[in-house]
């Protein structure tokens, strides 16, 4: 049986509704999915302030998700799709992890982690960015909008 190929943008849209859950949530609006061989293995948003935990960045939950469903701590065959450039922390688990490609719709300009001079990813990760950039910071605008409006 064939499956059909999706493109990046097929597979950055998908990590746009996890974003629209965080920003439901209050969170910061950054979602992630991890797919392997065509097929999306792990689904995660942004859950800081629900689980009170400043780790469990989007990016972080999904690896985990996707470690659990492959029964494997290396991502080695998989892609990261992702809203916002991965911040350091999460781009050090995404090395550990081996992870195959990474895909990321905005850039960070205060903690991404190409802001960093030596090399974080995995040697091998493949880096796509731009994917999707204009409605993943429009999202994160209209939160930071929005909670600014709310501090007045």
């Amino acid at each position: 049986m064939t499956y059909p190929v999706f493109s990046d943008e097929y597979f950055m849209n998908e990590a746009l509704k996890e974003a629209q859950k965080a920003f439901e949530r209050e969170e910061v609006p950054v979602g992630a999915i991890i797919v392997n061989q065509n097929r999306i293995i792990a689904r995660a948003h942004n859950m800081t302030q629900q689980l009170n935990d400043v780790t469990a960045h989007a990016e972080m939950i999904a690896i985990t998700s996707a470690s659990n469903y492959l029964g494997a701590k290396y991502l080695e065959n998989c892609t990261l799709y992702v809203t916002l450039e991965p911040c350091v922390m999460c781009a050090a688990a995404l090395k550990w992890a081996q992870v195959y490609r990474l895909v990321y719709a905005a850039p960070d300009r205060r903690e991404g982690f190409s802001l960093i001079q030596e090399p974080i990813l995995h040697k091998k990760t493949e880096v796509i960015s731009g994917i999707l950039e204009n409605p993943a910071s429009s999202l994160l605008k209209q939160f930071f909008l929005n909670r600014r409006d709310l501090k007045k």
